[in-house]
């Protein structure tokens, strides 16, 4: 696909901006404020507009958004990996290693969140740490910034780490838990928007939408498309982790759940990338490598729509991919001009982490992050695919240690909720699902 070449827009608006506010200081002020409020009638004009235009059919044939047509659409697959369920214990090292493998990207990547491979580089070198990196960072950027849910740089640093720090690639995974706890298994993505109002303060890009239109009373099906301009980015496919280790050894039933909870504020592959990494998260349980996980889940989404398309892609060149340098040149050739947090680009670079990695959660959530783009995003949702797999047993202790059994929220009510006391609450809510 080709974008039109968006970068001067931002700096003609930043020139527009800053000639007005001269105007305002050399006494021009009610013909600047004019100008100003024509070029943003324009812009709003123009945003309609551009919504009008009419969709290629047969892409449009092929990227449904009702659930029945995406069933419909997809290829032959297992749908279900276990007929009964492992021992107790067997389940509970699973389990807790996918959740700790989701935390351990996360913590890898939130401090170096779509930086360039060059910057990141460049900053190893400065502060004499390895790169990839292989434990967590020493040093940030900007130690002193606060971010949107209100945490410091320098709680990332490992050396103040004490908990797993607040993250909206954390919490969704909590939520997850939550809205399965208090509305079942076949939740509907009614019972998610009542649970968003219940637990979720604040959000960004398509959730923060989503929860401002839930709250101006917008119908749950027009929630998700409604003044939402990122509906095909990740934001959806970093909530699907929870729902997968609830439906283990079942990656129908995963995707199926993820598509609940996506069609709240995603269309189209953001609606696909939740189901997806649902599906790999999920037959992750069940199978002995990645590539396997990941071939399970296509199978999961359309055949014909763009990420499916995306990862048969990765998965054929990748085979060829030594390293994050490598892959990054590739997902950027492919997908020049598409925002940093779209849901194809980084899905591409968790499927090559995941290829580099193959049962090596070190090398492979490290070079993962290396790879750059939503970092935080991209290395937890593998972290989870490793982590089942391998279990927590097969987890380096230094990766978890610091986190105390401990994972800080910022949702409503919830201060913090615990690695040993969350699998048990997947575990039940998995029996369940195999009647057990």
């Amino acid at each position: 696909m080709n974008y039109p070449d968006f970068s001067d827009f931002a700096l003609l608006q930043l020139n527009l901006s800053e000639y007005a506010r001269m105007k305002c200081e050399q006494g021009s002020e009610a013909e600047s404020n004019k100008i100003i409020e024509e070029v943003r009638e324009y812009i709003q004009k123009a945003m309609v507009r551009i919504q009008e235009i009419p969709d290629d059919a047969e892409l449009t044939a092929n990227e449904p958004d009702d659930l029945d047509s995406i069933l419909k659409l997809r290829e032959n697959g297992p749908r279900r990996l276990w007929n009964s369920l492992p021992d107790d214990q067997t389940l509970a090292d699973k389990v807790e290693g996918a959740l700790t493998g989701r935390m351990i990207g996360c913590m890898l990547g939130v401090p170096v969140e779509g930086h360039t491979v060059e910057n990141m580089e460049a900053w190893c070198q400065y502060t004499g740490k390895q790169f990839p990196p292989i434990d967590y960072w020493e040093n940030v950027m900007f130690p002193h910034a606060k971010n949107f849910y209100g945490a410091y740089g320098y709680q990332y640093m490992k050396s103040n780490m004490r908990s797993v720090p607040i993250d909206d690639d954390v919490i969704y995974t909590e939520l997850s838990l939550l809205i399965m706890e208090e509305c079942g298994c076949d939740f509907t993505t009614e019972d998610v928007g009542k649970i968003w109002k219940k637990y979720l303060p604040l959000a960004c890009t398509a959730e923060e939408i989503a929860i401002n239109n839930l709250n101006n009373g917008v119908p749950v099906d027009k929630v998700g498309i409604t003044d939402n301009p990122y509906r095909q980015w990740i934001g959806a496919a970093i909530r699907s982790d929870g729902l997968a280790y609830a439906a283990a050894g079942m990656p129908e039933k995963a995707a199926r759940m993820a598509y609940h909870d996506a069609f709240l504020s995603h269309r189209r592959n953001g609606i696909y990338g939740e189901m997806f990494l649902a599906a790999a998260q999920s037959a992750a349980f069940a199978v002995e490598s990645p590539v396997e996980a990941v071939e399970i889940a296509l199978t999961e989404i359309p055949k014909n729509c763009n990420l499916h398309k995306d990862i048969e892609w990765a998965l054929k060149v990748g085979k060829n991919v030594k390293d994050h340098k490598d892959a990054r040149k590739l997902v950027d050739e492919r997908f020049g001009g598409m925002h940093i947090v779209h849901t194809n680009n980084n899905l591409c670079l968790i499927v090559f982490g995941l290829m580099i990695g193959e049962k090596d959660i070190v090398k492979g959530l490290s070079e993962t992050v290396a790879m750059g783009l939503d970092s935080d995003c991209t290395s937890a949702s593998a972290g989870s695919i490793f982590g089942a797999i391998i279990g927590k047993k097969n987890i380096p202790e230094y990766l978890y240690k610091r986190f105390n059994n401990t994972i800080d929220t910022y949702l409503i009510g919830k201060e913090s909720f615990h690695f040993d006391d969350m699998t048990r609450r997947f575990m039940k809510l998995t029996k369940s699902l195999y009647n057990v």
